[in-house]
């Protein structure tokens, strides 16, 4: 398989990569390289009135139809009201619906609308493509290093919860 990656325009990692310059470049780098990603995607959810936490609601709803209010609490690591307060508004908008669980009525289980689904969709293929050229960029074994060094940010009480995101989906 021929190397399809392009050099980095970013030296390499110093040898001494736990010193403080080293910490702050990525700690820059994850800061600029997010914002760029979401840059278009954040301008699409302004002009609908909506915002990150939003587009986080959509992202997991999709990725796990009949989610359950509580899971979907947990995957976004937000208060209960803040989550409440987006739920309601995607509702109104009609790209979320709710119903009861199957085995415990009190359970809200959520999925996407129609209109919630094209939303999630496109977004993610704005996210897709940017992340797509990056990766191409920096080739397979940078992506795995990456994939690594996020994972490592996760603390171990949640890494559980991101691995099972993944099941039936490789």
């Amino acid at each position: 398989m021929a190397d399809i990656s392009r050099p980095s325009t970013s030296p390499g990692a110093s040898p001494l990569f736990l010193r403080e310059d080293e910490i702050r470049r990525g700690v820059e780098l994850l800061y600029f390289g997010y914002t760029r990603l979401t840059n278009a995607i954040d301008q699409v959810l302004a002009r609908q009135g909506l915002g990150r936490a939003h587009h986080r609601a959509l992202y997991f709803i999709a990725r796990q139809p009949d989610l359950t209010v509580g899971e979907l609490l947990r995957l976004l690591a937000i208060t209960k009201q803040s989550l409440g307060r987006v739920l309601k508004e995607l509702h109104e908008r009609d790209m979320v619906i709710t119903r009861p669980g199957q085995v415990d009525r009190r359970q809200k289980l959520l999925r996407l609308t129609e209109k919630g689904a094209a939303l999630e969709a496109d977004l993610f293929a704005q996210l897709q493509e940017k992340l797509s050229a990056a990766y191409v960029s920096a080739g397979q074994e940078s992506v795995t290093g990456f994939w690594h060094v996020l994972e490592g940010l996760v603390p171990e009480s949640d890494r559980q919860m991101v691995f099972d995101l993944r099941k039936d989906r490789d």
